[in-house]
């Protein structure tokens, strides 16, 4: 078993297996229950890791890339695409007419 994936948070280490399941690929999730050892070992050794078989390992590991660039995506400006009005990233609606993120387009501007 390969370990693709580490976080001190254990639902998002979770989500993530939930996500390779659905596609198929057999994983498990290593220190699941490890997190009441931190102290007296580095924290980091503590974290749940998401491991996969070595054959599925790069096919898993690029969907969890897709899903971290995904993820990436929602952090960024939108375009209502009733009223053409850009919208800042963390809210939902358009506050001039009521539009819904979900029908919208991503902006993508060059960071200055």
């Amino acid at each position: 078993m390969k370990v693709i994936y580490s976080s001190p948070h254990l639902f998002m280490v979770q989500h993530l297996k939930n996500i390779l399941e659905a596609h198929g690929i057999e994983c498990h999730i290593k220190n699941e229950h490890l997190s009441g050892a931190a102290g007296e070992l580095p924290p980091t050794e503590c974290w749940p890791q998401l491991c996969v078989g070595e054959r599925e390992a790069v096919h898993a590991e690029s969907i969890i890339a897709n899903v971290q660039q995904d993820k990436a995506s929602l952090n960024k400006p939108w375009t209502c695409p009733a009223c053409g009005e850009r919208i800042e990233p963390q809210f939902e609606w358009c506050w001039n007419c009521g539009g819904e993120f979900r029908d919208a387009e991503i902006n993508i501007t060059p960071s200055k």
